[in-house]
């Protein structure tokens, strides 16, 4: 990887730390969910950064894919709260998550945790990810909890959230070789349920599938902002501007131009905690670039 591209990596994921460790003595009873990803998407931009996807502040049996809608009143409760947050120097990402635990489950926010960190030390060059899967399975299964078994980490490219190889929270018959210069983030997902997690009907984030003509001036417009300000990385409702526009989402989805990201959770409504870094395969070993 050339310096420059890792030196963009490193800037991101400063960043990334330096927002989490400023947000999460925030996440409290009463405060107001918009408040934080207002706040959290406010201080990246402020120390340089830009969003690489929107605040994901998902609560209890959520998994992902949470962010609030415009206007949304809700504020947290006694809940496992996570905080995904993304952020993109020039297109290359750092992705990294958390969980405040406002509800009194310590060991259930020790297991993903504790996963993570037995995955990152296995990383290098010609380790298989099945391996890391395995590790994590073993780690949180051992504080008496499952992995999410149908949630996976994933690797990173320039303006691109979501690539191959995936890295999967459970042992595998066959993964990928890791090799130097693969970028992946390590998201283990702990939960005292069974393990596995569904679409609900929720959506507040979108991301462009690809380009085609539009003939509803509306819906034209609104393209025209995506693809200008987000590119290939996801955004929220609550980021678009003028009069209709979820006239104009509805038309994008019709024809395929944009696609959902529904919010999702585990499926027998049990509490979900989660963990992740992003790591830089090097080729004596790893960086870990959101943490210092």
């Amino acid at each position: 990887m050339e310096s420059e591209i890792l030196d963009k990596y490193r800037n991101a994921g400063e960043i990334l730390f330096q927002v989490l460790e400023e947000v999460k003595p925030r996440v409290q009873v009463g405060v107001p969910l918009l408040e934080i990803a207002e706040l959290v998407e406010g201080s990246i931009m402020d120390r340089g950064g830009f969003p690489a996807f929107p605040c994901n502040i998902s609560r209890n049996r959520e998994a992902a894919h949470y962010t609030p809608a415009p206007g949304d009143q809700a504020c947290f409760g006694e809940d496992m709260v996570k905080l995904d947050v993304g952020v993109h120097v020039d297109g290359y990402i750092a992705d990294s998550a958390i969980t405040v635990d406002l509800g009194g489950h310590p060991d259930l926010v020790e297991a993903s945790q504790a996963a993570l960190e037995a995955a990152i030390e296995l990383v290098a060059p010609g380790v298989n990810t099945s391996d890391l899967g395995a590790a994590i399975q073993e780690t949180i299964e051992g504080y008496g909890y499952r992995p999410v078994a149908n949630l996976t980490g994933h690797s990173l490219g320039r303006y691109i959230t979501h690539a191959d190889p995936v890295i999967p929270n459970r042992g595998v018959d066959k993964g990928m070789e890791l090799k130097a210069g693969d970028v992946i983030a390590i998201e283990p997902f702990a939960t005292d349920g069974i393990g596995r997690i569904s679409e609900s009907p929720t959506t507040e984030i979108f991301g462009l599938s690809g380009h085609r003509p539009v003939r509803d001036p509306q819906a034209r417009k609104l393209l025209q902002e995506i693809e200008k300000s987000y590119k290939t990385l996801p955004f929220a409702r609550r980021w678009l501007e003028g009069d209709r526009v979820d006239y104009g989402l509805n038309q994008l989805l019709r024809n395929g131009i944009i696609h959902r990201y529904p919010v999702l959770w585990e499926i027998e409504g049990a509490l979900v905690s989660q963990a992740e870094h992003t790591v830089v395969v090097l080729e004596d070993g790893c960086l870990v670039t959101t943490r210092p």
